[in-house]
This record gives structure tokens, sequence and C-alpha cells, in this order.
């Protein structure tokens, strides 16, 4: 039988994972790429975003509270997250063609490289250094089922987004395939929790 507990890597691995994921896609932007280029990439970032914030504020900043509450980049992540959060909504409301959405983008990344840059020189490290292997896995586990919930719904338009996002690059065809292959594989997954 598949076991998701064997396969999941450890939550700080996924963490890194998913910040890079942003970071590749946001590198795929340029101000002379198509609109709907543009828009199918700030789509696919906003989507990674809005899911990898969720996963942090559920799973991964409460067991990092009871190891270091008064970590000022812990304090601040939450309020981080919420200004992420205020231009993922601003951009998604605006068109690909619209000279807002390239600085709205810009401004996100901005937020997004500071958050990134705290959480792998600062939380992490103490995630890895305070935490045993085990524990690390089994929020890696947490995160991969969760993940795959919040997923779920919107599988499919994160797939094409993705596909789109990257077209004309030279890793499109990996990334639209894998893009594919998690869309179907958590389409068909009937009780996600239990994957």
């Amino acid at each position: 039988m598949f076991s998701l507990a064997k396969l999941s890597p450890t939550i700080t691995d996924m963490i890194r994972f998913d910040h890079s994921h942003v970071l590749v896609t946001f590198h795929q932007f340029t101000q002379d790429k198509k609109p709907s280029v543009k828009k199918a990439l700030s789509d696919t970032i906003c989507a990674a975003l809005d899911i990898h914030a969720t996963l942090e504020e559920e799973i991964f900043y409460p067991v990092m509270r009871t190891i270091d509450a008064d970590d000022p980049v812990l304090e601040k992540a939450p309020h981080e997250h919420g200004d992420m959060k205020r231009l993922i909504r601003e951009l998604r409301t605006i068109p690909g063609d619209d000279d807002r959405h390239d600085r709205v983008l810009l401004e996100l990344m901005r937020e997004v490289i500071h958050h990134v840059a705290d959480e792998e020189t600062v939380i992490l490290p103490i995630a890895e250094s305070k935490l045993s292997k085990e524990r690390l896995s089994e929020l890696g586990t947490q995160m991969t089922k969760r993940r795959v919930a919040l997923l779920a719904p919107q599988a499919g338009k994160v797939a094409a987004s993705t596909t789109v996002g990257f077209s004309g690059s030279t890793t499109a065809w990996v990334v639209g395939a894998v893009g594919a292959v998690l869309a179907l594989a958590v389409a068909s997954s009937k009780k996600p929790a239990e994957v």
C-alpha cells in the first residue's frame, strides 16, 4: 500500500521547495511577455503563496511558537503574510494588460523575497536544530495531506495557469507535465486526507 509518510519530505524541505517554486515561477516573468502569460504567472504565484501561507499558519508556526515564541522573525511572519495576502487579492483583480499588474506583482515579489530570506536563514535552521528528524517528517506528512486538500478544488486551474505561464520557457514541458500529473492525482483522490 502507498504510504505518504514514507515519501513525504520534512516540513522544512517542503517550505524550501515552496519558496523555490514561487521564485522559479517569478523568474519566468518579464515585462515583454504577453498579457495572458503575465496573468497566468501571477495566478500561479498567487495560488502557491495562498496555499503556502495557510500551511505555515496552520501547521508550522504553531509548532515553532512552542519552541521560541519570542523570536522576532516568527513574530512578524503573520504580519508579512497579511501584507502578501492583501497584494494577492489586489493582483487577482488586475488584468495582465493593465500597467498596475506588473507593479503589484513586483511589489508582491519584493515582500516574498524578504520573507523567504528571514525564514530560510532564521526560522528553518531553528526548526532543524530543535526538532527531531522524525518530528520534521511527521509535520511534512501532515503538511502534504493538508496541501492536497487545499489544492484539490483548484487543481485544474493551477495546472492550466502553470502551463500557460511557462509557455515558451525551456522548462515549460517539465512544469506542464508535473502540473498535469499533480492535477490528475489530486482530482482522482476521493479522500485527500487519506492519501
